[in-house]
């Protein structure tokens, strides 16, 4: 059998920086490092570029980028495959994607799920083991961050490209693994991404691995296949984050692959930058505790009624913050519309209505997508 351990998101900010840049591996990932070298591969999110000067693109949400020398603590703890499939790795445009790649080709660390543009982005990584072969595909929601035709960046989450990758290769390997980047941030389980994960799954991939919501999304075993909604970080000290509840909490998914589909399933928990630095595995008690509750919270997975009504929850919670992003409110107008107000006596029901067409209509959606990418903030974030 083939032992893959894979970790979530991995950003050199914070009070883990300065460790990083030494190459501290030991402080970094504490008692992980055992678990890590009894595996053959080791898999982790790379949630930032390595940088070796700041370029930084125009986009929402925070801007990340480590130096160069904080892929050492990576290379040192066994690390060989980083997924850069995510909504930071252009966070400093192609010369920080470009430095990325490099600087992980000189460590002798593989990358997938970004490249130079769309084709590069989406070959999957592929290795044998121990005469099992194995594929790894990264996918990412649409941010800042998606590679294009001819422009560099990750790999976006396009179900007809990964349903014709997989009929036209799977037969040549054994497992296909999917990390998929997306699902709403401390909200990781939400009825389209279970019905997503459920699909690539009976699609024939081993395992999906949910990756981004920074919050346990606990996780299911659907057909042959695992799901994991959510790991939490790997090492990334966000500050903004830092009083969140749940942020520090994470695990390691450990698959055990073997010939003709056979595959186990286990995870191991940690806390991470709580207090800093880096990650320590929970000790024994507390981890027994976990893997109790993280159990009973997984069994609600397979309650449809129940999925839905925590996704309705957290929309009831943030509507009116999402309707105001999408109107384009500032500050003013945003703070007036915590309660609905703008959308109701400014905007009134026929404007909306007409918002609502071009939201959910699939070929309005399409235009306005297309007007993005080719005018406003297209692939590789350049604003035209």
């Amino acid at each position: 059998m083939v032992t893959m351990l894979i970790g979530a998101d991995v950003c050199p900010i914070g009070d883990n920086l300065e460790h990083f840049k030494r190459g501290d591996a030991e402080t970094l990932f504490h008692d992980l490092l055992p678990v890590f070298r009894a595996a053959d591969l080791v898999v982790a999110n790379l949630e930032c570029p390595f940088i070796e000067r700041a370029s930084p693109i125009r986009k929402t949400g925070p801007v990340f980028g480590a130096p160069t020398v904080c892929v050492e603590p990576l290379r040192k703890a066994g690390i060989g495959l980083l997924n850069l499939a995510n909504n930071h790795i252009m966070d400093h445009g192609e010369a920080g994607l470009r430095t990325t790649l490099e600087t992980c080709r000189r460590a002798g660390i593989a990358t997938v799920g970004a490249g130079s543009n769309l084709e590069e982005a989406g070959r999957p990584f592929i290795r044998e083991v121990k005469g099992v072969r194995i594929a790894v595909v990264g996918v990412a929601e649409r941010e800042f961050s998606i590679a294009g035709p001819t422009a560099a960046g990750a790999n976006p989450l396009d179900l007809i490209s990964l349903v014709q990758l997989v009929r036209d290769k799977q037969a040549e390997w054994d497992h296909w693994i999917v990390l998929y980047h997306g699902a709403a941030e401390f909200q990781p389980v939400t009825p389209r991404v279970q019905r997503l994960c459920r699909f690539l799954v009976d699609l024939g991939a081993t395992a999906v691995i949910v990756q981004h919501p920074h919050v346990l999304g606990g996780w299911e075993r659907h057909g042959k296949g695992f799901i994991v909604y959510g790991q939490g970080a790997l090492v990334m000290d966000e500050e903004i984050y830092r009083s969140r509840e749940g942020f520090h909490d994470g695990f390691l998914v450990r698959l055990c692959l073997g010939p003709r589909k056979e595959a186990a399933f286990e995870c191991i928990p940690f806390r991470q930058s709580k207090p800093p630095p880096g990650a320590q595995l929970l000790p024994a008690g507390e981890a027994t505790l976990w893997r109790e509750r993280m159990e009973a919270f997984s069994r609600r997975l397979s309650d449809p009624d129940a999925v839905e009504a925590e996704w309705l929850s957290f929309c009831e919670k943030h509507r009116h913050g999402a309707l105001s992003s999408l109107l384009g409110h500032g500050p003013l107008l945003r703070w007036l519309n915590r309660r609905g107000w703008v959308e109701r006596f400014w905007i009134g029901e026929r404007r909306m209505r007409g918002v609502r067409n071009m939201v959910l209509c699939e070929t309005h959606r399409e235009l306005v997508q297309t007007v993005f990418d080719r005018w406003w903030y297209p692939p590789g974030g350049r604003f035209a």
